[in-house]
């Protein structure tokens, strides 16, 4: 049993592990820039965007990456030209709303549109495996050397530094990476699933870490951990994984930070 396991799901598991990796260190820059709603807004674009390229037939990954690498892109006009604080709700309900609407009325997407939702990690093959871990190490490249500078530009924003071409570049980039990581990650984990990595344990860890740098391990462990055990008990108990991994991320979000004493860490106090 084990052997056939490992032959038959070891790619979906390492696809989804890829995504739960990257998505919380995606999650902490955002929740530090107070954008957060911006992977729910990316993943619900991505969703529709993805219906779309089926619709013409054309591949369904790629369809969602463009259509969030799209409204990144798009973000900064639509905030210039509607106010400030507008263009990540507008995004979430224009990409909720094609989606559904495809979903309700073209057969072709009825499917893939259930799979967006519930997540279809099952059926992850070499293709999603292989983009999933590309999109890892371009999003653990990029925040490594660059990770900095995001820092900066929400520390002090005024100063020469954060202002630089080279931080504007950083922010831009982020966007990017964020866009395209949530797309990417909607593709097997649903629309929910890859919001609720990159929310509820960023949450966790910035009320838990002391510095940056152990945020990204309470970041990014508890949610290997919920990742693996909702991925196990889908397999044994034939469910989506999408929901199950939802649930597990909350859980295992709440219990840590329930059985944590104490009040504000340092680096909560400092952001």
């Amino acid at each position: 049993m084990p052997e056939t396991w490992l032959a038959l799901f070891w790619q979906p598991y390492l696809a989804g592990l890829a995504m739960a990796t990257l998505l919380p260190w995606v999650g902490l820059y955002l929740r530090l820039r107070q954008e957060w709603l911006a992977a729910l807004a990316y993943g619900q674009v991505g969703a529709a965007g993805a219906l779309l390229a089926v619709l013409f037939g054309l591949p369904g990954a790629a369809g969602g990456v463009a259509a969030s690498l799209g409204a990144a892109l798009g973000k900064g006009r639509l905030e210039a030209r509607c106010g400030p604080g507008v263009s990540f709700p507008l995004l979430l309900l224009l990409g909720w709303g094609g989606s559904v609407l495809l979903t309700a009325n073209l057969p072709v997407a009825e499917r893939l549109g259930h799979a967006l939702f519930e997540g279809q990690l099952y059926f992850a093959g070499a293709e999603l495996l292989g983009g999933s871990w590309l999109m890892l190490g371009v999003g653990a490249l990029f925040l490594w050397r660059l990770g900095g500078k995001l820092l900066l530009a929400h520390l002090y924003p005024a100063s020469e530094a954060a202002r630089s071409a080279t931080a504007i570049w950083a922010r831009l980039g982020f966007d990017l990476i964020a866009a395209a990581s949530m797309a990417m990650a909607v593709m097997s984990l649903g629309v929910m699933g890859a919001f609720g990595l990159a929310f509820v344990t960023p949450w966790l860890a910035f009320g838990c870490a002391q510095s940056w740098r152990q945020a990204l391990l309470w970041a990014v462990l508890p949610a290997w951990g919920a990742y693996s055990l909702a991925f196990a008990a889908a397999l044994h108990w034939d469910q989506p994984p999408g929901p199950l991994l939802v649930l597990s991320l909350v859980l295992t979000g709440l219990l840590l930070r329930l059985a944590r004493t104490g009040g504000e860490t340092p680096m909560t106090k400092a952001l």
